[in-house]
């Protein structure tokens, strides 16, 4: 299956790599694989896939990780009524 892609460039997620602890809880929680676990820390794999839910940053427990939810579910729900997708994928 395809990954859902909202809008190029524009999600508001940011990791600051030197608060990581590496414990992982954000990679169990993105529903769309956004980040990976590299050199014992979390990294963001494909940013354009986020759709913004805010899982990772509400689990994370040391604040590595923020994002303002809810743009890129949005842009899936516009998406879908312009009939750019099947449905909205948030």
């Amino acid at each position: 299956m395809k990954a859902a892609i909202y809008l190029k460039n524009v999600t508001t997620l940011q990791l600051n790599p030197e608060l990581c602890t590496g414990c992982g809880i954000c990679l169990d929680v993105c529903p769309h694989a956004v980040l990976e676990y590299n050199h014992r820390k979390a990294a963001i794999r494909d940013r354009d896939a986020c759709m913004e839910c805010g899982a990772c940053s509400r689990n994370c427990p040391v604040g590595a990780i923020s994002v303002e939810s809810g743009v890129g579910c949005a842009a899936a729900v516009i998406n879908s009524m312009l009939g750019r997708q099947n449905s909205p994928c948030c």
